[in-house]
């Protein structure tokens, strides 16, 4: 983060200004400058360099105050939540050999972080916060570039470290702000938590670059969060699809972020209709987009762009992306056939840290990343993703797309969000199970409704499910995403509960 906490330093020295503004209060440029210069010589005991720094990123003003840290003592920074496990902690610094650990005391005792630093200098900075400095050699070449690493879900359970380097960086956030028409002092919102990698790019970086107040919330509220992008004059803000939602519901029609020139939606399902109901509730412009740690936010719509594009669609590649779709033999797929999603552009990630050094990722040998995901083009540019490679149910033998599902049942008026999942079936395997969550909180949508209501949008029956639920609100992950696997669990407790007349809650075998 060099060049970007070089670039905030000239600005403050021109003249102060509102950096941070979170539960604490006001925080001017100088202030958080006067903090890292005391967190680096804490960091860099005996004049060491700055090494690779694993900073327990929070909501607030530390989060930025070591970013700027490891910016001026050139070192890198990898990310942790506050509610990553022991286990987790443990395989992150397998991966990532921090020289550095930044946390608040009571995490540290939790994770055993004395262990992964015995040899440590222990310190205090950041209002009551450890810093454990290693002792031993430190080279951040070990990085190949690399200045950020961020923690994401792998498919085997294991945290993957995603290393980053600043211009991939510089880059999302630079096409970040020219799509939405930002501008330098522009004031943005971080809701979602910086220990997400896109967190933390479109939040602590993009804010950097802007010389503009991040205005931060501690922990979710939609409330509060409205209430604070409101009062701080906020311009734009990321968040996930629920989130989005719930600030909808919260604003009642209010238009309180009509000040907000646009907010970016990403990170999970998401329906048309309910994105245009929350975004007229907020008085704002939603946009629907697709990114993933491995390749930051590379394709978004534009403000001004219709609302059939805006919401029903993931926008357009960023200027230098190149974004497709192939069969499986790998046949470069034209407009309107859906094939398996490859990406490749400025964006895209150094690769995974594995053992204290960056392991290559697989790609093609023209460049791109595969990324998991089915994609169909537009004649017009533009992309739709329709959902995981491998979110599908087997129901005697038939696959059937947990994504066409979720988006038929969620465009009725009644549903806010809805969540697909198996449930097990000893005669055919798995079953589909819908979770819904109601607008307003109240009420339940049953079964006969839901069916009722996929027959009128034309879904085939043998993709109607076959259990539904109505719930309070679908399982989240700490950054505010879908928790499949924990709607799966939900889905199945809920299921088991039916026992032993499940034939009475779902339709005929069709």
């Amino acid at each position: 983060m060099r060049q970007t906490v070089r670039e905030f330093y000239d600005r403050s020295e021109q003249a102060d200004f509102t950096a941070v503004v979170d539960d604490h209060g006001h925080h001017g440029a100088r202030e958080l400058l006067r903090r890292a210069t005391e967190l680096a010589d804490a960091m860099t005991p005996d004049g060491t360099p700055g090494g690779t720094v694993l900073l327990q990123a929070d909501n607030s003003w530390r989060t930025v105050a070591a970013t700027l840290a490891v910016g001026l003592t050139g070192g890198v920074l990898a990310l942790v939540n506050r509610h990553t496990t022991p286990a987790e902690f443990t395989a992150a610094v397998e991966d990532i050999r921090p020289d550095v650990l930044i946390a608040e005391p009571s995490a540290i005792e939790e994770w055993g972080g004395g262990r992964a630093l015995p040899d440590a200098l222990p310190a205090e900075a950041l209002d009551g916060w450890t810093v454990r400095a290693g002792r031993g050699p430190r080279d951040v070449s070990r990085w190949a570039g690399g200045t950020l690493i961020g923690l994401t879900s792998g498919s085997t359970g294991r945290p993957k470290g995603v290393v980053q380097s600043e211009s991939a960086l510089r880059y999302a956030c630079s096409c970040t702000i020219d799509v939405n028409g930002l501008h330098d002092g522009d004031a943005v919102a971080a809701v979602v938590p910086l220990s997400s990698t896109a967190a933390y790019c479109f939040g602590a970086c993009l804010s950097l670059m802007l010389g503009g107040p991040l205005v931060l919330s501690g922990r979710w509220d939609r409330e509060e969060a409205l209430a604070r992008m409101a009062a701080h004059d906020v311009r734009w803000t990321m968040c996930v699809p629920t989130m989005a939602l719930q600030m909808g519901s919260a604003a009642a029609g209010s238009k309180v972020l009509d000040g907000v020139r646009s907010i970016t939606v990403g990170g999970g399902p998401m329906d048309r209709g309910a994105l245009a109901r929350a975004e007229r509730s907020l008085g704002t412009t939603i946009l629907r987009v697709f990114g993933m740690s491995e390749c930051l936010g590379h394709t978004s719509p534009r403000p001004d762009d219709p609302e059939e594009i805006r919401l029903g669609r993931d926008g357009r590649p960023f200027p230098g992306t190149d974004l497709r779709a192939v069969a499986a033999d790998g046949t470069v797929l034209g407009p309107g056939a859906t094939g398996r999603a490859q990406v490749r552009g400025p964006s895209l990630f150094l690769g995974y840290a594995r053992d204290g050094k960056v392991e290559p990722p697989a790609l093609t040998p023209d460049g791109f990343f595969p990324t998991g995901d089915l994609l169909v083009t537009g004649e017009d540019g533009t992309v739709t993703v329709m959902g995981r490679e491998k979110d599908v149910i087997i129901r005697g033998g038939r696959n059937l797309d947990i994504t066409e599902i979720e988006r038929a049942v969620a465009a009725h008026p009644a549903v806010a969000r809805a969540c697909v999942a198996p449930v097990p079936d000893p005669l055919l395997g798995e079953r589909a199970a819908v979770l819904v969550v109601v607008e307003d909180g109240s009420g339940e949508l049953g079964l006969d409704e839901i069916t009722a209501h996929l027959a009128r949008t034309g879904l085939s029956k043998a993709k109607w499910p076959e259990f539904a639920f109505t719930v309070g609100e679908l399982p989240q992950t700490t950054v505010g995403k879908l928790d499949r696997s924990g709607a799966r669990r939900l889905a199945h407790d809920l299921h088991a509960k039916l026992a032993p007349y499940p034939e009475q809650h779902r339709q005929g075998d069709a």
